[in-house]
């Protein structure tokens, strides 16, 4: 799943949380440091990654009548543009091992910043981490599903992808993960 900019915050958040109830961390200046540790990685990521795909869109529109005089797919081939300039950038793209590898950089930045301790193993900290960024994928197309629909059963029609929705859609959504404990 492709995280967005608006869920760096949730899984920030998501990440404080897990580690704090996992029992084997100590949280040493609360959970908001180490939200914001998580966040600013996850953000860093989430914004590599679109700096990839913008360089990714330019090449396919530098090249776009070739394109059409061959007939090829575009998404294919922004995709493959997509995967080579990410393996040039040596940037992960597969799930497991970019959120993996994110793990890694948060841990080892709550540890540097002295957020956390533990007497426990790193990749007993790490599958926590990970763990988070998976339910937060698993859970985020059902929350979205149920919100979309929320808002389709308003009594006015709400615009979708108007400021009006956008805000509604925040914080129908935040409803949402409060309800699953993910804030």
């Amino acid at each position: 799943m492709r995280f967005k900019l608006a869920h760096a915050s949730y899984m920030g958040n998501k990440i404080a949380l897990d580690l704090s109830n996992c029992g084997f961390v100590s949280i040493l200046h609360g959970l908001e440091g180490i939200a914001n540790v998580a966040q600013k990685l996850i953000t860093e990521n989430i914004q590599e990654e679109m700096r990839i795909e913008e360089k990714a869109r330019d090449l396919l529109e530098e090249n776009i009548d070739e394109i059409e005089f061959m007939q090829a797919d575009e998404h294919q081939l922004f995709w493959r543009i997509k995967q080579k300039l990410a393996e040039q950038e040596n940037f992960i793209l597969r799930f497991e091992d970019r959120y993996n590898d994110l793990a890694h950089k948060i841990l080892n930045e709550l540890f540097e910043e002295d957020l956390i301790d533990s007497a426990t193993s790193e990749t007993r900290i790490v599958n926590v981490i990970f763990k988070a960024f998976n339910e937060y994928a698993k859970v985020y197309n059902e929350l979205e599903d149920i919100v979309q629909e929320r808002i389709a059963n308003y009594k006015r029609k709400i615009i979708f992808g108007s400021e009006e929705y956008d805000l509604i859609f925040d914080k129908l959504y935040q409803e949402e993960l409060r309800k699953r404990r993910f804030l």
